[in-house]
């Protein structure tokens, strides 16, 4: 079991860290995001993000879905692996 928790905590981890990257990739429009190194940040956080702009489109043309991926993923990682989360508090049941 805690080895899954690291695991866990290792990808909310990174994604979150994606999603930073996003933002700072945000403020250089003319980065090619589809090429190398930049589509590895790409792929794995552009799913959700078209999602997020179909619920929230730009506000004064900045886009603001990458602060809310954060935001989101850092969220579950909290609830789920968080002193007070489900998994830490249930670790002691299974």
């Amino acid at each position: 079991m805690e080895i899954w928790l690291g695991v866990l905590n290792l990808l909310l981890g990174t994604l979150i860290l994606f999603y930073v990257l996003r933002i700072v990739l945000s403020w250089y429009p003319q980065i090619p995001l589809g090429s190398f190194p930049w589509v590895v940040i790409y792929v794995p956080t552009e799913p959700l993000l078209v999602v997020l702009r179909r619920l929230v489109p730009p506000l004064g043309g900045v886009d603001i879905t990458p602060v809310l991926g954060v935001g989101l993923f850092s969220l579950i990682r909290e609830m789920l692996l968080g002193q007070q989360g489900i998994l830490t508090m249930g670790r002691g049941l299974f």
